[in-house]
Formats: C-alpha cells, structure tokens, sequence
C-alpha cells in the first residue's frame, strides 16, 4: 500500500537511468517456473531475473581515462542529482548511463532453480545496499507477462521466517510495458534488460527516470531517507498485491486504476503515498485487502499460528469469473494440508475472499475511503489481470509509516479495538527504517516454486 524502496550507496549511486554503462556485464540470475495445464500436468519455464533500475549506478556515459583506469561522474550520490549533467529531466537521459548489477555481491539476491532469494542488507566492495525490488523476464530483454484470468490460479513458496516487524516481502503483479518502455520512449536505451518501466498505484515518485526522461526538475530530497526523494512525475498503472507480509502479518489487496497501464502523471495530482493529495491520483492507493488480523482472526497468521510462518508454506491465490462478479480466493497449503483463508470477524462483513461485496461492507464497516470503487473496482482490476501483467518480487522497509499499515495499529492515534484499526502484534512504534536496518540487517525472504494455471491445477 505505501510503498518506497530505497538503496544506501557511498561509491555507488543510484537511479534509473535510460543509456547503458559498461562497467559491469549485466547477467540476469535465472529462475524457472511452472504453467500448468491440469492437476499434476505442469511444464518448467526457464525465467531470468533482473534487478530494477532505481538501484543501478547512475554515472556519466563515458568515463575520464587516465592510463589504464576509466573513471566515472555519480549523476545522482546519496539523494541528490549531479546539477551539472542533470540540469534537466532531458539532459539526464542525455548524459547518464546505467550499468549492470553484481547480483549476489552488490545487493544479496541469489538465484537457484526454482527459488528466489532477497536479502535486506548487503555490505558490498563499494555500497552498503538496502531492500531491492526484482522483475520475472521470459528472455534478456522481455518481462514474462502472466495473464490472471479469467479463471486462473496462481501459487507459490515463501519463507519468511526471519522477517521481523516493519519489513515486507512483498510479490505482486503490476500493468508495466513488457519491454519497459523500449519502444514507446525514444531516449530509453536500457529496457526491461535494465530493469526500467516501473509503475504502481501508489504512482511512484521516487524513480529517477520515468517514460525515458530524469525525473531531476522538481526533485526534494527524502527528510528522512539519506538516498531518496521525490520528482516532479509519478508513474501509475494497476497493481494486484498478492503477497505483502512478514512473520506478522500479511495482505492480499487488489488496487484498481482508472487508466490500467503505465501513465506518468504531474506533480501532486498524482496521489499516493508521495502527494499532498492521497486520493487525487488515476489510481486506488488504499485496494480492498483482506488481512486476516485486520479481519477480525488474530490466530490465523504468524509463528506458532494456523498458518506458521516460522515454516516455509505454499500461497495460493484464485481468480475466479471477471468483471464485477471477480472473485480473488486465497488458501494456504502446509504440512501437507490445505487452509482455507480465515473467516471475516467483523460484523457486517461476511466471508474469506475478495468480491464487490466484501469491499462495499468492508469499507462502510471500517469507514475506508473507497477509492478502489471509484478507479473502476473489481472490473477494472479484472481487465488489468486478463491483460497480463508483470510478476514483481520485492523486499523493503517503509520511510512513510513504517509499515504499521501491514502489522500494527494504524492509524496510531486510534484505539486498535475500533474495527479495521488493528492490523498486527506489532508496537506502534516499530519499523522505524533506522531500527530495522541496523537490528535487522541479516533479514530475508525467499520466494519459490512459482506456478501458474487453471483453478486447482497447482496444488492439493
């Protein structure tokens, strides 16, 4: 929901750039998945990884040669643009280039068969990393785009039995361009293989190229993140939140656009976490999620739990039907069992799956505003996934609320008996980025055996 991402760099810097650098070669990890076409009928899909640009080094696109050394200008250090080559949004894509990532080394991501491995902190030769944001590719220039409906499941593995409070392994899909703008945008050079074309419902302002230009003019540095800020433009599209959770908590929460692919927008009528104006944006920043605590069941999730995330288990998300009538069902598998989702608590509120329904109680009962309606609600976001969408698989910690939204009480100035305001056992005054980056820096998820197919083809 209030997504933001960031890396810590010293000698590195950070940005999305549009040229290409080639300083390092850019290989991308592979990770297979399977498309099902019936129960115990599955075929192994070789997939690629690729890091996102907003963390990549962001340097001059030709370097200073002094005998055998080639040195570099940062165009972006710490949470500010070099003035000199950026003094534009044009100028930067002009004159920066991005260049290849040392997967394991530089930012902890580590890649076996079928699974997927991010670590929140990472102490590298040069930078000390932080969190990392990660695509699916089909091949080295394409993101997979995986087409959810109608009547579609989708499963895969997770552990996260040593993510604490106020951080978020988060896997989810959102409506970016497959090439990552390669072809609509002229002056982006990089594409998918770099990681660029980022978009969510948040209408993200904190990349630092958007549609193939810098985002420099109207760029504030983060007040409390000592290597982000915000631009001028944002970049939305729809986003379907399969998965954003920690030991504590976890959501699945669909956000509805009223334009469903990528659309950079100006300024704070973007809204989202980064505006004045929350809601003043094309897209629905809040979703209609379900989150079993939230929800009203507090022994359904967590260690020693129903589901226990001390111990790797299986997600399963169901598509069921289109339009208005979609329905998003969840179950968890573990030990051999299948779980059916918790059971709404909540009076007035029925059921365990996400309808039209289910969010029109939800948010009169919890007294939400009810953006997700207005954006186009279950049938927009039913476009969106038929469409095909690409699959994101993420790590962070949260410089906005400290993910207080996800697993604690939230808002905090409210009594966490109040429905819909307690969302987790975590302290108020957990997350805090500093805390968690210095207390936790050896946290992790991994994310495995992905699998895509018909309804009940993937598991049991």
């Amino acid at each position: 929901m209030y997504r933001a991402l960031t890396v810590a760099s010293s000698l590195l810097a950070v940005a999305q750039g549009q040229l290409v650098g080639t300083q390092q070669t850019e290989t991308h990890p592979g990770m297979t998945w399977q498309q099902c076409t019936a129960k115990g009928s599955c075929t192994s899909k070789n997939g690629k990884v690729v890091i996102d640009a907003n963390w990549r080094w962001l340097h001059t696109k030709t370097g200073l040669v002094t005998g055998q050394d080639i040195s570099y200008t940062n165009c972006y250090t710490d949470n500010n643009w070099n003035t000199t080559l950026c003094t534009d949004n044009k100028a930067c894509a002009a004159n920066c280039a991005v260049d290849g990532a040392d997967y394991t080394g530089t930012y902890g991501i580590t890649a076996s068969g079928n699974s997927l491995q991010l670590k929140f902190v990472t102490k590298g030769s040069y930078s000390t990393n932080i969190g990392s944001r990660t695509y699916m590719m089909r091949d080295d220039s394409t993101y997979e785009m995986f087409k959810l409906g109608p009547n579609v499941e989708f499963t895969f593995d997770v552990d996260l039995s040593n993510l604490p409070c106020g951080l978020n392994g988060a896997l989810y899909f959102v409506s970016m361009d497959s090439d990552g703008g390669l072809k609509k945008y002229s002056t982006n050079k990089a594409g998918a293989k770099y990681g660029t074309g980022y978009c969510d419902a948040q209408c993200p302002r904190d990349l630092k190229f958007i549609n193939g230009e810098g985002n420099v003019e109207g760029w504030t540095p983060s007040s409390n993140d000592p290597n982000a800020g915000v631009g001028g433009h944002g970049s939305c599209c729809a986003e379907m939140d399969i998965w954003e959770a920690n030991s504590v908590s976890t959501a699945v929460t669909p956000h509805a656009c009223s334009t469903i692919g990528q659309t950079r927008c100006d300024g704070d009528s973007c809204g989202g976490t980064y505006s004045g104006d929350r809601y003043a944006g094309l897209c629905d920043p809040d979703g209609c999620d379900y989150n079993s605590y939230r929800m009203g069941d507090k022994t359904f999730y967590g260690k020693g739990k129903t589901v226990d995330t001390s111990k790797k288990f299986t997600v399963v998300t169901q598509f069921i039907g289109t339009g208005d009538a979609l329905e998003i069902k969840r179950f968890y598998v573990q030990g051999g069992k299948t779980i059916a989702n918790s059971n709404s608590q909540i009076a007035g509120v029925d059921g365990n799956s996400i309808t039209t329904k289910f969010c029109d109680q939800q948010k009169q009962v919890f007294g939400d505003t009810y953006t997700f309606k207005d954006k186009g609600g279950m049938a927009n976001m039913a476009k969106a996934l038929e469409g095909g969408m690409v699959l994101v698989m993420s790590l962070w910690d949260d410089h906005y609320s400290n993910m207080l939204w996800l697993d604690s009480t939230y808002p905090t100035d409210k009594d966490a008996s109040v429905p819909g305001i307690g969302r987790g056992e975590c302290e108020t005054t957990s997350g805090v980025p500093a805390d968690v980056e210095s207390k936790s820096a050896s946290a992790s998820v991994t994310y495995s055996n992905i699998k895509l197919g018909p309804l009940n083809s993937t598991f049991g």
